[in-house]
């Protein structure tokens, strides 16, 4: 079945020659002579319009056929449509088909879900396998495509490999301990023999004991990974500039509308960066992602700052046309103390910046998006370069107007001694790090990287609302239905 996508059919002359198109109904409209049916593809924003004249002399031969096709098309319906490519004299696209043979490929009873008024973003995520056929949905993951197809050409254009890092792991990269446990041991004959010690009275450690991880299939804990940065640490230290892109998950019990359980990061991980370098490329790849955003999906844009967040196109060409400003942390914190009756949460040195702090930086002191490096150790993982001043690492994250954080990373810590002594300090066990650490006694040099959650940059692109609307099925607590 050979057609054409609709995205470059409206782009076409209407010089009268046959096409075939596939698609989705979207509306059909049938008044006692003329038929009007609005048919997309997926391929662009637009739909095609199909047309169909009763009291056209030039009709074909198999009016019957057409005729019982349009008795049972209804919106949802699949199609295959042929007709003349001719002129629209409707306003709006340039082009529409002259029907000359119609068939229905799938019939959508009246009970079809997603029907012309709009339903709300909860009803739509309860029906996440058809939202896509909404403008809405389809603009998103159009998007998606777009800037993850952006996003390697990037690298790739940098001279950047890409790899990839397992999802299975037996090492916590955050230290956070918020995984996701895999196992092929028996959670039913685990609670069975636990009852029949008295679980109830059973001290934690004899409980511990119970599970006997030698006859589990790793032979070890092992968990699904919250980040590739330490496995590409492996390989930027033998191929010099590398980078990952892939989902990882987080065991966080968190609803809100900015978290999700299973998300994709990119991750690069550079040789021979230190945090200067690493800043610039950050600077340089926001900007590059935004502008392909603007030029090559103008039509979804639009459709954006029309009817999902007005004004985000202006946004994102605020951040393109703007240098970046750097401030230190303690910098950044001392511009807050200055408000601090402004914010819920009232900084101090020492804090993690909460959102607020982070888009008051950007949308009112600073008015620009804001690098804010050299944060405090105690905020930080384990394998960022401490500070000759002993209190802050070479960490960046970089904040951007009308969301916060978009990147967060680091120069990394090349230092041997200095990177076990970290790993004891924050009560992690050195022997599940011994890889990573030979990184730093097998020719170390000086590296850096950072992690940009994806889901993150689709929101700040597209001014959705819920990160859950920017992933095909989102992943959350107690949300695993598809």
């Amino acid at each position: 079945m050979k057609t054409e996508l609709i995205k470059d059919i409206l782009t076409s002359a209407p010089d009268g020659r046959k096409v075939t198109i596939c698609g989705w109904v979207r509306t059909v409209r049938d008044s006692k002579n003329l038929v009007f049916i609005q048919v997309n593809d997926g391929s662009c924003f637009a739909s095609i319009q199909l047309t169909y004249d009763r009291t056209n002399p030039e009709n074909p031969s198999n009016v019957t056929n057409i005729e019982s096709s349009l008795s049972n098309i209804s919106t949802g319906a699949s199609i295959k449509a042929i007709g003349k490519l001719i002129e629209s004299p409707a306003s709006g696209q340039a082009v529409e088909v002259s029907v000359e043979e119609l068939i229905i490929l799938g019939k959508c009873p009246s009970d079809y879900p997603i029907q012309k008024k709009a339903a709300s973003m909860e009803f739509l995520r309860e029906n996440a396998h058809l939202r896509a056929r909404t403008n809405t949905f389809g603009a998103v993951f159009r998007m998606r495509s777009q800037l993850a197809f952006a996003l390697h050409s990037f690298f790739q254009e940098k001279g950047f490999f890409y790899i990839n890092t397992p999802e299975i792991t037996c090492s916590d990269c955050e230290g956070a301990g918020e995984m996701f446990q895999i196992t092929t041991l028996s959670m039913e004959k685990l609670a069975e023999t636990a009852i029949e010690k008295g679980a109830a009275g059973m001290k934690k450690e004899d409980a511990q004991k119970l599970v006997n991880y030698n006859k589990d299939f790793f032979g070890k804990k092992a968990s699904l990974t919250v980040s590739g940065q330490l496995e590409a640490e492996t390989l930027a230290t033998a191929l010099g500039r590398v980078y990952t892109f892939g989902p990882t998950f987080r065991a966080e019990n968190s609803n809100t509308t900015r978290h999700l359980a299973e998300f994709w990061m990119c991750e690069p991980e550079m040789a021979f960066f230190d945090l200067e370098d690493d800043m610039d490329i950050q600077e340089e790849f926001i900007k590059y992602l935004l502008n392909w955003a603007l030029t090559k999906c103008s039509e979804d844009m639009e459709f954006f700052n029309k009817r999902i967040q007005p004004g985000v196109i202006d946004t994102l060409k605020h951040v393109v046309e703007t240098p970046f400003k750097r401030v230190s942390y303690t910098e950044a914190i001392a511009e807050l103390e200055k408000h601090a009756d402004k914010f819920e949460f009232k900084p101090y040195w020492g804090c993690d910046l909460a959102t607020e702090h982070e888009r008051y930086l950007t949308e009112e002191i600073y008015k620009c998006p804001v690098m804010v490096y050299n944060y405090p150790k105690e905020i930080k993982a384990f394998y960022m370069k401490l500070n000759d001043d002993g209190k802050t690492v070479k960490a960046v994250d970089v904040l951007v107007p009308g969301l916060g954080e978009i990147i967060g990373g680091s120069e990394r810590e090349e230092d041997y001694d200095k990177l076990i002594t970290r790993i004891k300090e924050l009560g992690l066990n050195p022997e599940d790090y011994s890889w990573y650490l030979d990184l730093r006694k097998f020719g170390t040099v000086p590296h850096s990287g950072f992690g940009l959650g994806f889901e993150r940059l689709l929101l700040y692109v597209t001014g959705m609302q819920n990160i859950r609307d920017v992933i095909p099925y989102p992943r959350a607590p107690k949300l695993a239905d598809f």
